[in-house]
């Protein structure tokens, strides 16, 4: 593709990656086709498969036609595994796309299971990354980038290199502690990374090229954006902007991070355009989005009577957003997507989070000390508790919406369970579902606190050896059957 660009004169494209994506969102469909793009499926996901294993389902989806590596293996111990690391460590490069690493997988879809998932990833899989890419090249300066909450991040701007099909021109160079660990200097010639061959990172210095009369670096002590000075608490590794409201990057921050994807998923608005509200003084904090009209917003550069109406219409929609999601978009420090759940569901309004004492916080399953403290801090601030009141005058989800189930009961109140094994009556997770229906909590391994094993067929060994020892009563579905109906 880059060959054909280049013979018509055309800039060839920096890296596949970034080309397949951008394919993807082309308008024209027809111009997606003519591009070399191919999909190669590496996982099937779905109930009652007719297969019990990662490997069988990879050789059925060939089978069935789709394209599915043929490099992967199925490996029976641990030598096997590192001997398939070493040699795509050296052959990768031979491949027709480029890859970073080698994906571990437990084969059995059982096993798989049983494991779970934490927040973000499977337990079930791991990723080996290769040794990165290393290139060197000259700093030129440090610039430094202030974050939503306020925290301070050193930017290294470097003479641009091409490292791992891209050219990079800037690190991140994390935090004092990492300048000061490097005695990184302005002229010093540095080796740069990839970290997971995406961000990069400088690695070290190279010594014996630096200049005789370069000065140590000295850290910054007040705010490039706002001049505050800054501060740094015991035990945090990072400088922060203690100017929470008055910091022009912490407020478009906040604002940016509450319409993002996984909080208030506002359609029409992305970041850019938050900043081009705020600098045009029409934002100021995140319930000024819900009081914007199109006749505002149209003067803006690049804003078009449609790309108003969307804007508009995506913010109004957003109060639709299910009150989990909200409490994970007002941005308190600390309270990401899981913790939001759980305390959402724990307390079910803005209200009764917002009256909750330390003690009360910390007795909430998984919420420590620094989170309760966050909470405490976001809610004694007078200017979050008057846009919490804004955004409840609009219409914002603040409190849960528990969806009435005509066969919940509170029989398995103060209970905890664990499941394990594979069901006829019930798949893992409708039986999951029907403990928590009925008030019971489904506990993720097995602890003196666990109450009952809810076991199926090949029920996992460990499991039940560690049910044993706890002397922990092992129940068959008929059984938890019995326990909700009767």
């Amino acid at each position: 593709m880059n060959q054909e660009l280049m013979e018509i004169g055309e800039l060839p494209y920096s890296n596949p990656r970034n080309t397949a994506s951008g394919s993807l969102k082309l308008q024209d469909s027809a111009e997606v086709a003519k591009r070399p793009l191919d999909c190669l499926l590496y996982f099937i996901i779905g109930n009652k498969l007719p297969f019990n294993s990662q490997f069988e389902g990879l050789e059925t989806a060939r089978n069935w036609g789709f394209k599915v590596p043929k490099e992967a293996k199925l490996a029976h111990n641990m030598e096997e595994i590192f001997q398939y690391i070493h040699y795509w460590d050296t052959h990768r490069h031979n491949m027709p796309y480029e890859t970073d690493g080698v994906v571990i997988k437990v084969n059995s879809f059982q096993h798989q299971d049983e494991l779970g998932f934490t927040a973000k990833s499977p337990r079930w899989a791991i990723a080996y990354k290769f040794k990165s890419e290393q290139v060197s090249t000259k700093l030129k300066s440090i610039s430094y980038q202030v974050g939503r909450t306020g925290s301070i991040t050193p930017v290294a701007n470097l003479e641009p290199v091409q490292l791992a099909g891209t050219i990079v021109k800037r690190a991140s160079l994390h935090n004092a502690d990492q300048i000061e660990k490097l005695d990184i200097r302005i002229g010093d010639t540095v080796f740069v990374e990839k970290g997971g061959e995406i961000i990069p990172k400088i690695i070290a210095v190279d010594l014996g090229k630096r200049n005789p009369e370069a000065a140590p670096t000295n850290y910054i002590t007040h705010c490039p954006e706002c001049n505050s000075e800054l501060i740094r608490s015991e035990g945090e590794a990072n400088h922060y902007c203690p100017n929470f409201y008055g910091c022009p990057p912490q407020i478009i921050g906040r604002i940016q991070h509450y319409i993002s994807r996984k909080a208030m998923d506002i359609e029409g608005l992305g970041g850019e355009t938050v900043a081009l509200l705020y600098t045009n003084g029409l934002v100021k904090d995140y319930a000024d989005l819900y009081q914007l009209t199109v006749e505002q917003i149209l003067p803006l550069e690049r804003m078009a009577q449609k790309s108003a109406e969307n804007l508009v219409n995506g913010v109004q929609k957003s109060k639709e957003i299910p009150f989990e999601r909200v409490l994970y978009a007002i941005g308190i420090r600390y309270v990401g997507e899981t913790v939001a759940k759980k305390l959402a569901k724990h307390y079910k309004t803005i209200d009764a989070l917002q009256n909750a004492s330390m003690m009360d916080l910390i007795l909430v399953d998984e919420i420590g000390e620094k989170i309760a403290q966050s909470v405490l801090e976001f809610f004694d601030n007078a200017e979050n508790v008057n846009i919490i009141n804004r955004l409840k005058e609009f219409g914002v989800q603040l409190e849960l919406v528990e969806k009435h189930n005509p066969n919940a009961t509170d029989k398995l109140v103060g209970k905890t369970f664990v499941v394990s094994g594979v069901f006829e009556k019930f798949s893992r997770d409708d039986l999951k579902k029907a403990i928590e229906d009925n008030g019971g909590k489904v506990g993720s391994s097995i602890s003196a606190k666990t109450d009952y094993v809810v076991a199926g067929d090949n029920m996992g060994p460990a499991k039940l050896e560690k049910a044993n020892q706890l002397k922990i009563p092992i129940i068959s579905e008929v059984d938890f059957l019995e326990m909700i109906t009767k």
